[in-house]
């Protein structure tokens, strides 16, 4: 298949507007209407992964992590983002990063350590704003259900885990078409009166331009009448970090003993135990520190995540146990996560997990 059938549908599930500002996920090198057989999977994209897609004759390698996060001023081999770009420009081999967009979904990275931790009612921790906005039409009332469904389709109304939401108020509507119109009802010339269904629905801005061609299509006037409203609403389904709980209370230290052998740590950085249970856990994979006073906030017993500072250390105060288990442990689980995300959409099309532990930290123990 082409290379934006695979990305456009990894972009369906992690769209590109929840990344961070900071962030550089997408198609980084190749063509999207490159013919692909193979893909490889890794957290990182390193010389050695670009050489492992060429042993193992993958066109593309998808990584959690973009190998270039900014702009590079030249490409002359002096750096290992400079060379990991200019190799697999010269063997053809492409590079698509989904990073945190990947991050911020509810079924993304930190989903998958909730799931190693066996957490349940997991929630967003952070939800994000400014992702939903809203739609206002005005539909013959024979017309509705045809209009609903088409915006439905599209994927408004959605809210929380309730699909197909929208309001709707009956009304009657007034136009008057030009001499060169052809209305759906009424007469060119002459004021018309029609009785209309006001729907609103709401749905995440990515999806705009699709929902809109989905209601040109569907309504049957000629000049659809619609309003589009921004909304400061949080969206409950996307945004950073996850907490959940565990299914039972547990002491610290076997809580510390349970993460670190099921998130395969080499070893833990933790504030000073509290002398409490655990019992509300929660998560961010890689750096997750912005996100302590949330965490405290949401009555979490226990915060996750990596890339601690020793200063950093200090704002727990006693309130929750940080836990540092480290950037790539905190991680590792992703690039299982998207070889089942893509076999499950392409059941035929090979994916590879890398065989290379990417992790440029070691421990000496």
């Amino acid at each position: 298949m082409k290379l934006s059938q695979l990305t456009s549908y990894l972009e369906s599930l992690a769209p590109l507007a929840y990344q961070e500002d900071y962030d550089n996920s997408g198609l980084i090198v190749g063509n999207p209407d490159k013919e692909v057989q193979q893909a490889l999977l890794s957290l990182d994209c390193t010389e050695a992964i670009v050489d492992e897609a060429i042993d193992k004759g993958c066109q593309v390698v998808i990584s959690h992590h973009p190998i270039v996060f900014r702009g590079l001023k030249r490409l002359n081999g002096k750096t290992y983002v400079e060379r990991v770009v200019e190799k697999a420009i010269k063997n053809d081999i492409a590079i698509y990063a989904i990073h945190t967009n990947l991050d911020n979904v509810m079924d993304g990275v930190n989903a998958k350590i909730c799931e190693a931790l066996e957490l349940t009612n997991c929630r967003i921790l952070a939800p994000k704003t400014g992702l939903l906005k809203k739609l206002v039409t005005y539909v013959p009332a024979d017309k509705a259900e045809q209009v609903r469904n088409a915006l439905f389709h599209a994927g408004a109304g959605n809210i929380g885990n309730y699909s197909e939401c929208s309001f709707n108020a009956e009304g009657q509507g007034t136009f008057k078409g030009g001499e060169d119109t052809n209305p759906y009802v009424g007469e060119p010339g002459k004021r018309h009166y029609e009785d209309e269904v006001r729907i609103e629905t709401v749905y995440p801005a990515s999806i705009e331009s699709k929902l809109l061609m989905a209601l040109f299509l569907a309504h049957p006037y000629e000049e659809v009448a619609y309003d589009l409203y921004e909304l400061t609403n949080q969206h409950n389904q996307v945004g950073s970090g996850m907490i959940g709980e565990l299914e039972e209370e547990i002491t610290e230290e076997e809580f510390l003993f349970v993460l670190k052998q099921n998130m395969q740590a080499r070893v833990i950085r933790h504030t000073a135990l509290r002398g409490k249970n655990v019992k509300r856990v929660a998560v961010c994979g890689g750096a997750g520190g912005f996100l302590l006073k949330n965490a405290i906030s949401a009555g979490a017993d226990m915060f996750v995540t990596a890339d601690y500072k020793y200063h950093e250390f200090f704002d727990a105060e006693g309130r929750i146990v940080i836990a540092d288990i480290g950037h790539f442990e905190s991680e590792q689980f992703t690039a299982q996560l998207l070889y089942d995300i893509i076999k499950k959409k392409f059941p035929n099309f090979a994916v590879r997990l890398t065989e290379i532990n990417t992790n440029p930290i070691k421990y000496f123990i």
